[in-house]
């Protein structure tokens, strides 16, 4: 027995010797907030994003919109835009540099925006190959005009 205790005991020196002997973690290093410059460098709670959104809804803008294309080349991007103005929707030709949509584009006016609906743009991407919809922020798209 006391030859089994001897041994747990020189087995536990050991095991501590061991840990000791790695190198600890470092501690990650964190920016600060303050050095962050941008436009949203503040901390918003939700309910404050959502009246943010409420106003802004009632005086007119809106925080999104509706973009039509995905086109590599722009003359495909101006039939269509023609096809669009010529159904009453009021477009605007943009050349966007975003990773997730690159390409020519149209922007649709808010005012036009319930003039398109799924079956028409279902219609419209059988006939236009390579359309895409997506609703993006109004502000802060980088165009390359």
């Amino acid at each position: 027995m006391r030859w089994l205790f001897l041994l747990l005991l020189v087995l536990n020196v050991f095991y501590y010797v061991w840990h000791q002997q790695e190198v600890p973690l470092r501690a990650k290093e964190v920016t600060p907030l303050t050095l962050y410059k941008g436009a949203q460098q503040d901390i918003r709670l939700l309910s404050e994003t959502s009246d943010a959104l409420s106003r802004r809804d009632k005086g007119g803008a809106q925080a999104d919109c509706l973009y039509i294309g995905g086109f590599a080349r722009r003359d495909q991007a101006q039939m269509l835009e023609q096809r669009l103005s010529a159904l009453g929707v009021e477009v605007r030709l943009k050349s966007l540099g975003l990773p997730d949509a690159s390409g020519y584009w149209l922007r649709v006016a808010p005012e036009s925006k319930h003039l398109l609906d799924d079956s028409l743009l279902q219609n419209l991407a059988k006939e236009f190959n390579e359309l895409k919809h997506k609703i993006m922020s109004c502000e802060g798209i980088a165009t390359a005009e």
